[in-house]
This record gives structure tokens, sequence and C-alpha cells, in this order.
């Protein structure tokens, strides 16, 4: 009997010693907390820097689909981004709706960016000129610089404000 109650009590020491302690736990949890404390700096640096190279490429973008624009419709640049937009569902490009560009884009908006067309006053009803800005929605979390392009295709950025025709060149 003695020794049914030694077994007994030998086999309730081991459940015990199965598993973790708290103090192990509470390592991991530590540990992983520190991983997480280096790791999302970077993870959002590199989130901005992909949302400022979306916005470079876009603004690419609109100098391309501009001149695409100008020799469809002979009309000079377009009087928005929305013109640049698709078309209401199965209906055919118009200068109106030139379907160059997605309908986010044509909202104003991508990647974090939010984008700001202003054309020139038109000519003979010819738009000659235009102005594209692209500025973070949010500064510091969608991204850092500000651009700036006109119909000369140059992309100029500003890490202070907006960005105009008088910064530097990216």
């Amino acid at each position: 009997m003695l020794r049914d109650q030694g077994q007994r009590s030998a086999g309730l020491v081991a459940r015990r010693q199965k598993g973790f302690s708290l103090i192990e736990l509470l390592i991991v949890v530590a540990i992983i907390l520190i991983i997480a404390a280096i790791a999302i700096p970077n993870l959002l640096r590199s989130r901005i820097a992909a949302n400022e190279a979306s916005a470079v490429q876009s603004m690419r973008t609109i100098t391309t689909v501009q001149n695409t624009y100008n020799s469809s419709y002979g009309a000079g640049y377009s009087p928005s981004l929305a013109a640049l937009g698709p078309p209401a569902a199965g209906a055919a490009p118009t200068a109106a709706a030139a379907d160059l560009i997605d309908s986010n884009f044509a909202a104003g908006t991508k990647s974090g960016y939010t984008f700001t067309y202003t054309p020139s006053a038109a000519i003979a009803g010819i738009i000659y000129n235009y102005t594209l800005n692209a500025d973070p929605v949010t500064v510091g979390t969608t991204g850092q610089r500000h651009f700036f392009t006109d119909q000369t295709g140059v992309i100029r950025a500003n890490t202070a404000a907006k960005a105009a025709a008088t910064d530097p060149a990216i």
C-alpha cells in the first residue's frame, strides 16, 4: 500500500512537471516583443518607401496618359483626372471618360497619396498646360515626400511642404 501511494505521488509530481513554467512563458513573450520592436519600424519605413515609389510611378503614368489623351482626342490635356478614368459600364471611351486610368486613381487617391490635378485655362477649347501634385494622406505614415510634375514630365519633390515647379527634380 505504501508502494502504491508512492507511485501515485510520483505520478502527481510527473504531471506537475509537464508544460512550461510562468517564467519560461514570460521569457518567450519578452523575446517576441523585442523582435517586434525591432521589426515594426523597419516595416513602416518599407511601406512609406513603397507608397512614395508608387506615387512617382503614378506621376509618370499621368504624363504618358496625358500625351495619349492629347493624341486621341486632339483637345490638348484632359480637363480633370476623372476625364482620364473609365466610362460608365458598357459605354465606349470618350473625351469625358477616356478609360486610360483606373477609377480609384481617377478619383484622386492611390497608395496613400492624394493627387491634385490642375489644368490651365483652355485657349480655343485646348488645354496646353497642367500641374499635378501628389501629397501623402498622412505625412510620416503613408509618405514623407510631396511630389510635383507638369506637362514637361519632370518630377520634383519636397519633404517640408507641397512640392512646386521650383523644387529639385528627383
